[in-house]
């Protein structure tokens, strides 16, 4: 058996308790890798996709503002359709195969955690050292790692599903840093409970869809080939130039590291395919091709789908009841083939170090002091907080004690994921490592907009290992980013409101400005819905009311905020109606007071 010495810490969890189908016999959950380039989707379910649906076991391909797989930040190119691992082997007479996710008319999902809300996904982060049940004093080995577990028999009322009876423990790491932030590492322990295992085989499959999400759908189904490098035993999809969806930044690859004593032994098979009902789906059959075949297609040439599927298999083992199978899958993503295979090789170096490598820093405390026109932040650790200063990396190789170097400041104004522009840098003086401008815990920016969303962070940087030749290393830009708001506190009663801007003017593109008066919903295009006009100077309890030229109410908004003294409305009624180019009036009343201020506006359209 395999002996679990490690831990964690169980965070923010979205636990979602399931009616009917899956009452009282699963908990869902999922988690996103976010602390470097690649922003990642992490289930309880085996893949790394949207979770089932809790009426219907089939899944939602979409996270509300979220992409199954994104790389780089905020570029909207979305890569995975649905992915994971695949189990198969001989029980007794019969041949079985489980799986995370199927298509139209298969078993839907099969891999399922159990009801106990302590099988949702735990998330440990560097230095961190908790108890987790069935992995007691679980360590964290990256920034930012997730660990869950799902068998294939915690949901028994599955049509046509017969279990191998086996649990998978997954855990998956993730980096703040280069030359590894563009990675995500799955470690997989599979262990039979019931039955032993007779000629079992791993398969890992994915179905992409790689492109800019905002074209559509279909559009990034057009022109995805899939690739097969043996002397990594990976497999990727890569988006062909041009097309309705454009030219995609990065290919999506993942490379499978078998257990090392039996990697010589095994068998290897890779498949593809351009449509999912071509895809076998029933045991015996998905055993045979996908599987047990041997078979190792040539490289696809052409797209057009309408999907771009692949399949890489290895195999087979012989696991008896209580035996645990350790491989690893490894996610990979970059500006090109060329990184990716670059990547593909570091991988092997990081292998040999049990992915134990140097470190960031932690995180820098964050603070901000919100005024008209600016915004300090400061970022000096104070009794309580984790000093980035003291820490220790004992995975290094130059013997630096204490390898702080110093802190950077970042703003964004766009979003808490940036992208961002580097504001300031201060390093340690008198030594021969960058700037030496000395430390400094306090920042102001000046010359801002009021009543505009702008984004802020920390971060603090170690030296190089120059023995190991390991770069600087930048804690999470993303994980401590603060959302600030400039402006006046809210008055004491009416009489300075305003309307801005005023005229509205419909020819105005007000989402490009910079930062944007106008944003849409992550992952989605600026639709009608997203206008604004935003009243001004307001007292902290107030009510507006917006009528027509010819007195009719357009609608009410209230106000509770004794920090920002404003609110927004996006010109749609109180009935879901888009209002037409006009004259507007507004009252505004002091609801402390019963002051009331009255205005006017104009929209054209």
């Amino acid at each position: 058996m395999l002996e679990l010495n490690k831990r964690l810490i169980p965070l923010i969890v979205i636990l979602i308790f399931s009616p009917p189908l899956f009452a009282q016999q699963t908990t869902l959950d999922w988690k996103l890798h976010d602390v470097g380039k690649l922003r990642q989707v992490v289930t309880n379910t085996g893949g790394i996709n949207a979770t089932p649906d809790v009426n219907t076991g089939v899944g939602l391909h979409d996270y509300p503002g979220l992409i199954n797989c994104e790389f780089p930040p905020n570029s909207q190119e979305e890569h995975i359709l649905e992915a994971g691992i695949r189990i198969g082997a001989i029980v007794g007479g019969d041949t079985l195969v489980s799986v995370p996710n199927g298509n139209e008319g298969h078993l839907l999902h099969e891999f399922f955690a159990s009801a106990d809300p302590v099988d949702s996904i735990w998330v440990a982060n560097k230095g961190d050292t908790l108890d987790i049940p069935y992995w007691p004093g679980y360590t964290a080995v990256s920034d930012q790692d997730l660990i869950c577990k799902y068998s294939d028999y915690n949901v028994t009322n599955i049509s046509l599903h017969k279990p191998l009876y086996v649990d998978v423990i997954q855990t998956s790491y993730a980096w703040s840093s280069f030359p590894i932030d563009n990675i995500i590492v799955f470690n997989y322990y599979i262990t039979p409970t019931q039955f032993d295992l007779h000629k079992a085989y791993i398969t890992y499959m994915l179905q992409g869809r790689i492109g800019n999400r905002l074209a559509g759908e279909r559009a990034l189904d057009d022109d995805d080939v899939s690739l097969y490098f043996p002397e990594h035993h990976m497999a990727g999809l890569q988006d062909l130039p041009g097309g309705a969806d454009g030219t995609a930044i990065s290919p999506i690859a993942i490379k499978l590291l078998p257990p090392e004593a039996q990697a010589g032994s095994l068998n290897w098979t890779f498949i593809w395919y351009q449509d999912h009902n071509v895809v076998p789906e029933r045991d015996p059959l998905a055993y045979e091709q996908l599987m047990a075949s041997h078979v190792i297609m040539a490289n696809q040439t052409v797209g057009g789908g309408p999907e771009a599927i692949f399949a890489l298999s290895f195999g087979p083992f012989e696991l008896a009841v209580g035996d645990t199978l350790h491989f690893i899958a490894v996610e990979i993503l970059g500006d090109g083939m060329d990184e990716i295979l670059k990547t593909a090789e570091r991988v092997d170096a990081l292998l040999e170090k049990d992915f134990k490598l140097p470190t960031a820093p932690p995180v820098p405390p964050l603070r901000v002091e919100v005024r008209d026109n600016e915004v300090t932040i400061n970022w000096k650790p104070q009794a309580g907080d984790i000093n980035p200063e003291l820490y220790t990396d004992p995975n290094r190789a130059d013997g630096v004690e204490r390898p702080f170097e110093g802190y950077r400041v970042y703003k964004s104004t766009l979003s808490a994921t940036g992208p961002w522009t580097l504001l300031a840098e201060f390093d340690l003086p008198d030594n021969d490592i960058g700037f030496n401008t000395g430390l400094a815990y306090e920042f102001t920016d000046i010359g801002l907009l009021n009543n505009l969303e702008y984004y802020y962070s920390v971060t603090a940087y170690s030296r190089a290992d120059t023995v190991l030749d390991f770069p600087q290393l930048e804690s999470s830009i993303n994980r401590i980013a603060q959302t600030i708001v400039p402006g006046t506190p809210p008055p004491p009663t009416v009489g300075e409101v305003a309307v801005v801007p005023n005229p509205y003017r419909g020819d105005i593109a007000y989402q490009s400005f910079n930062p944007p008066w106008e944003k849409p919903d992550r992952g989605r295009s600026w639709v009608e819905q997203d206008r604004r006009i935003l009243f001004i100077n307001l007292p902290a309890q107030s009510e507006i009311n917006i009528y027509t030229l010819a007195g009719d109410l357009v609608d009410t908004i209230r106000h509770n905020d004794p920090i920002q003294g404003y609110e927004s409305w996006n010109l749609t009624s109180f009935v879901g109606q888009a209002v037409s180019s006009g004259i507007f009036l507004f009252t505004v009343e002091n609801t402390m007071t019963g002051e009331v201020q009255v205005g006017k506006f104009v929209i054209i359209k």
